[in-house]
């Protein structure tokens, strides 16, 4: 069975939700995610996947993409209220990667319903250390940084990305290339990768 990281982390640092709820996904989405969960348990019985976010409307996604402004400005010693045009715009670079921006013509993967952050759950129920936090930006979020570690630890995190990956994978998904955590189907990264001429899906709150 696939789990909910609860509380949902981004409704506790106040993301404008409204009435939306964050655990949306198209249903297609949500059919292969429990195919990914079915493989992962025949691989490794006791074994869950662990949603940790799905669903963005854009107003989510501009407020968290100014909250990890902030956090990455902070943790390189000047609050971005402080940051001049030329390290806000170096900040925002770094950010990027990981982040897209808030574009209303150019929807987030996160704000069409068809991308998931996930990660595993152990046989106790605890979520595995896979060698670097959902949403870190650094490059120990890049899903192959331990591929090339010889030491026990480093091969540990790379083959959990791995057995993440192939659950994933088995299930149509397609990976982020940045993020170890982060898969979708049928948005616009999903068909540049399947050379598919248009994403399944566009921006989830069109519909409503």
């Amino acid at each position: 069975m696939v789990e909910r990281w609860e509380p949902h982390p981004y409704q506790v640092l106040g993301a404008p939700y409204g009435d939306r709820s964050p655990w949306y996904l198209r249903q297609g989405v949500a059919e292969r995610l429990a195919v990914a969960q079915q493989a992962l348990s025949q691989a490794h019985p006791g074994w869950c996947l662990r949603v940790y976010d799905a669903y963005r409307p854009l107003a989510v996604q501009s407020f968290m993409v100014d909250y990890a402004c902030q956090q990455v400005a902070a943790m390189q010693g000047t609050p971005w209220s402080d940051l001049g045009e030329a390290q806000r715009a170096a900040v925002q670079a770094q950010v990027s990667q990981f982040w897209a921006l808030p574009d209303p013509a150019y929807a987030p993967p996160h704000s069409t319903g068809a991308a998931v952050d996930v990660t595993l759950q152990d046989p106790t129920g605890a979520v595995v250390d896979m060698g670097g936090s959902l949403d870190e930006i650094s490059p120990r979020s890049f899903p192959d940084f331990y591929a090339d570690r010889h030491d026990s630890l480093s091969q540990m995190y790379h083959e959990r990305r791995q057995w993440l990956y192939t659950v994933m994978e088995t299930a149509g998904f397609v990976r982020h290339p940045n993020e170890w955590w982060h898969f979708a189907w049928g948005d616009r990264l999903w068909a540049h990768c399947q050379g598919a001429t248009a994403a399944v899906y566009g921006r989830a709150d069109l519909l409503c």
